[in-house]
């Protein structure tokens, strides 16, 4: 099959060279001829375990191209996949500033009958939208069809989702496009749900705001068992055990971040509030997840008797590990306020894009994380990259200025820490 993938982002990038590891002939399209430059030499503009082996197996191989000509990408192919930014507008509902530009450019390249997926998250019936900009630049004779096909990618293991996904969500009235769609998709033998857009489209909401209110919930239930002495993690064990409740999303931490739950969930209850429903459930989801920011700088503020002249190591930036996306990072949000509280901070983080240090005014930035915590009040925990795990504690012990830890993650273990010498402190423990 003949593939088109418009916009190189995250969804983009990782969907265009699965397709091609597949065995398909795939074509990337952007606008920033910089990125495609760096894309045709092979070079990955984002941290994403497996996906630089991905793209330079297709690009040997052939089968994956990227360029900044739509027309090259789009008259030969059969699929072409919109995978550009839907981000949130002042309301909180999804900017489809992106997806209307594409659809638009896309149209003028339409001489015979295509695919048009909507792989970007757009809100409930936009769909239709990128069906009447299309069919009012195409002349009536050729036929087309758009279909919504929503991407369930994990940031960290988005390669592997991608090739051994839980299910595959088609959202077409168009018999033909079904079928193709259905024929593109068969060989992940995943399970394949065909149904109408607006479905498809309100799956993958409904998807990320349940996730995000697991989250919030296990984050107040830590709250609750810091005041009543109890520890979270067995109660998310005893609960997990379960089935109808399952262990993930079970882990409490500082909140949820990065490029899909905060905007999901407030354009989900955009599209409510437009259909004449107030979602409070998922209000209270958002902010209890603001709150939680605020529970771990209060944790801080108790262990060093106030932030005034403290000086505070972070570990990690990222909203979760394996990924260098700071996009609403809550590591972030917690900085920021420390930072605001007067404490003065030196952060390291693996991976984080280098953008990320500067969302923190006067952040230091440290080449590993003993170098952060030299003469450090305080380490805190903010992202679980494996690195911190098994570290030299002891060295670290002796390098800070008083040997406190909070872990934001309950990543670290903390019986072996208090052994140790170090005042921890976790979350709901």
């Amino acid at each position: 099959m003949k593939i088109a993938v418009v916009g190189t982002g995250y969804v983009g990038l990782v969907s265009g060279a699965c397709l091609a590891d597949l065995g398909h002939d795939v074509m990337c399209v952007d606008v920033v001829a910089e990125k495609v430059a760096k894309l045709q030499s092979g070079t990955v503009p984002i941290h994403e375990p497996g996906l630089d082996d991905v793209v330079a197996r297709g690009i040997e191989a052939g089968r994956l191209r990227f360029t900044t000509n739509l027309g090259e990408a789009v008259e030969p192919a059969t699929f072409v996949f919109i995978c550009v930014p839907t981000p949130p507008a002042e309301d909180g509902s999804a900017d489809l500033t992106y997806v209307e530009a594409a659809a638009r450019d896309i149209a003028a390249h339409i001489a015979d009958f295509k695919v048009i997926i909507n792989k970007s998250t757009i809100p409930v019936g936009s769909y239709l939208r990128v069906e009447r900009i299309i069919r009012e630049r195409v002349p009536a004779q050729i036929e087309f069809a758009v279909a919504s096909n929503p991407e369930f990618l994990r940031e960290g293991s988005a390669v592997f989702d991608f090739m051994h996904p839980d299910r595959v969500v088609i959202g077409t009235r168009n018999d033909r496009a079904a079928g193709l769609l259905t024929d593109l998709y068969r060989p992940l033998g995943a399970p394949l749900i065909i149904t109408e857009p607006e479905t498809a489209e309100m799956i993958k909401y409904a998807s990320n705001a349940f996730l995000a209110t697991k989250i919030s919930f296990i984050n107040a239930i830590a709250n609750i068992c810091d005041g009543v002495g109890a520890d979270v993690k067995d109660v998310a064990l005893g609960m997990g055990y379960d089935a109808r409740i399952g262990f993930e999303f079970l882990r409490p931490g500082p909140g949820f971040g990065g490029s899909c739950f905060p905007k999901d969930c407030k354009a989900l209850i955009r599209v409510a509030e437009q259909n004449g429903y107030d979602f409070h459930l998922l209000r209270g989801v958002l902010d209890v997840n603001d709150e939680q920011h605020r529970v771990i700088v209060r944790k801080v503020e108790r262990m060093l008797g106030g932030l005034d002249g403290k000086r505070i190591a972070a570990w990690g930036l990222s909203f979760k590990p394996n990924t260098d996306d700071v996009r609403d990072s809550p590591a972030i949000a917690v900085l920021n306020d420390l930072a605001a509280g007067g404490a003065s901070i030196v952060a390291y983080d693996p991976a984080a894009a280098d953008h990320g240090y500067s969302l923190v005014p006067g952040l230091e930035r440290a080449p590993g994380p003993i170098e952060a915590a030299h003469d450090a009040d305080c380490v805190v925990l903010l992202t679980e990259w494996n690195e911190f795990r098994w570290l030299d504690f002891e060295r670290l012990r002796s390098v800070m200025a008083t040997p406190a830890i909070v872990d934001a993650r309950n990543f670290l273990d903390a019986h072996t820490l208090r052994q140790a010498g170090f005042d921890y402190e976790g979350v709901g423990r």
